[in-house]
């Protein structure tokens, strides 16, 4: 038989074990990763979202690793750290709803081995649309655990605590937290309904109402209405109902199947829908699994990127249906054996995600994708491997063309990798004369090496009027780009740093690019340290 304490113990050393792994290995530098360096950097050394730079979200999803960098410093290798604890964090929110759920333990444990497989197991480096569900999941565990309680103890503080991370992910990013304030809003909705007592859903409500306010009162004062989305010009809307229903209807086979699948579970389970609607476990654990449904169904169309973003409904689908399917079988699953069967299910489910590296190991591939392969005898070979060939450069690896992947000498890249034609580019531009003479002078890093701030070093531009990052039409908006087309014409800046990326449409913007290529001059370039859309670093100086 199960211990029900050993195994807490094993799921509380699980959630940990799978966090951890990033810290095993030295990592490439991740695309896109300097804007959560460059966040977390300006609320380390005391700058606010909003007062001090503008950008389209909250300033939440770089609090975590702000406070990382206070203590570890400002590296790349402390935001994996920060995303450990922030994976920590979201097991154990999974976790304490499921056992506010009563779930049984067997599945329990492999519900919380797929969360970590699926969705905690794939984000080795801080997201926004990843943190906004983990401030999620933290409101919402403290919501159901009030929901679900028999007793009154500290139940008024977990619905604050419930309140204040909903609002945690609202200002991490608006998409989340408004769905995730949806779901317990209709949670809480039917408790006070079921129960006939109305304080905890008012308490919820009125706390998050109050929150909001009190946050969006204090920086008010700083162009909040401006840069915060709220669907708001100049920012542009990203959800449409029609986008929903093409995305789900034209694809989602997951979130169809689960759905169908939890529909027949609950008709044949409940003959009336009384009985369901009266069953208060029952009938929660039902909302909640087609809210997270829904919320993953939206959520695919506003944080469309990356694509695994909302692969968190595979584990509460995943336990709702296995935790009603088990009730007809005749089954006992309070056996280790049970245990060790459904860990190997899940196991061979997610195999995909870990093969990759395994079969590297375990499997001696003689095949070069791409070229011609041959038989013993001379023939030639039709086969998956070879029935297209790619006789172009077009599929030439964005890593060889650069040169490889080394180890930085900087302090904030250690234990990453970057391309070494970058590594050399940071060398040189380290060793300029306006670099070594100006340290904190007057630099606009336009690119991807936010680090450098700390590397200079030099203190990034601050006030209202200044983004946090450079993507027009996202980050920043025509208002900018002229403040820093102005600023280039009057030769305002000592150097530059510019990333040009032709295939990505204005990530920086191409019209600030004319103006540096109109009144400075370029010193240098570079290979940006990207895996995918190749980019090249430009540094401009002043014309002599």
């Amino acid at each position: 038989m199960l211990n029900k304490k050993t195994l807490n113990l094993v799921e509380i050393i699980l959630i940990i074990a799978f966090a951890s792994i990033p810290l095993l290995f030295t990592l490439p530098y991740r695309v896109n990763i300097f804007l959560s360096w460059e966040g977390a950097y300006r609320i380390s050394i005391g700058q606010l979202p909003f007062k001090d730079f503008g950008l389209p979200l909250g300033g939440m999803y770089w609090v975590i690793p702000a406070i990382f960098f206070k203590i570890f410093g400002p590296q790349m290798i402390t935001l994996i750290k920060a995303q450990v604890f922030i994976n920590i964090v979201s097991g154990l929110a999974f976790r304490s709803i499921l056992k506010s759920l009563s779930v049984s333990p067997a599945v329990s444990w492999s519900g919380i081995l797929l969360y970590c497989i699926s969705f905690s197991f794939l984000n080795f480096w801080p997201g926004y649309n990843h943190t906004v569900i983990v401030y999620a999941f933290v409101g919402l565990a403290f919501v159901v655990n009030v929901i679900m309680s028999e007793s009154n103890r500290h139940v008024i503080i977990k619905c604050i605590l419930g309140a204040v991370f909903t609002v945690f992910a609202f200002f991490t990013k608006q998409d989340g937290g408004g769905l995730i304030f949806l779901l317990c809003t209709i949670l809480l909705l039917y408790n006070a309904w079921i129960d006939k007592k109305w304080k905890l859903f008012l308490l919820y409500n009125g706390s998050v109402v109050l929150f909001l306010f009190l946050i969006v009162i204090i920086f008010s004062n700083y162009d909040f209405g401006y840069w915060f989305n709220h669907g708001q010009p100049p920012h542009n809307a990203r959800f449409a109902m029609s986008d929903v229903a093409n995305k789900f209807f034209g694809e989602s086979d997951w979130l169809k199947f689960y759905f169908f699948v939890i529909i027949i579970l609950s008709i044949g389970k409940f003959q009336h829908f009384k009985s369901l609607i009266l069953n208060k476990k029952e009938c929660v654990s039902l909302l909640l699994t087609l809210g997270i449904l829904c919320m993953a169904a939206i959520f695919q169309i506003t944080s469309y990127t990356p694509e695994t973003g909302n692969i968190f409904f595979h584990s509460f689908a995943f336990v709702f249906i296995l935790n009603n399917i088990l009730r007809f079988l005749p089954v006992n699953l309070n056996k280790p054996l049970a245990v060790i069967i459904l860990s190997l299910g899940v196991f061979m489910w997610w195999s995909n995600l870990f093969w990759s590296y395994m079969q590297r190991i375990f499997i001696k591939d003689t095949v070069v994708e791409g070229k011609v392969q041959y038989s013993a005898t001379g023939e030639n070979v039709v086969g998956m491997h070879n029935s297209r060939l790619n006789n172009s450069n077009d599929g030439a690896d964005i890593a060889a063309l650069q040169g490889g992947w080394v180890n930085s000498n900087l302090k904030t890249l250690r234990k990453i990798k970057i391309p070494e034609q970058t590594s050399k580019g940071i060398d040189r531009l380290l060793n300029m004369d306006v670099i070594k003479s100006k340290k904190g002078g007057k630099i606009l890093n336009m690119s991807e090496l936010t680090f450098l701030a700390a590397e200079i070093p030099y203190t990034p531009e601050k006030g209202t009027k200044f983004p946090l990052w450079y993507h027009l039409g996202v980050g920043m908006f025509n208002r900018e780009a002229i403040m820093f087309e102005d600023r280039i014409a009057k030769n305002y800046y000592d150097i530059v740093l510019f990333e040009y990326l032709p295939t990505l449409n204005n990530f920086y913007p191409f019209r600030v690019r004319d103006s540096l290529m109109t009144h400075y001059q370029k010193t240098d370039s570079f290979p940006a340290p990207r895996s995918t859309n190749p980019g090249t670093i430009e540094i401009y100086t002043r014309k002599e």
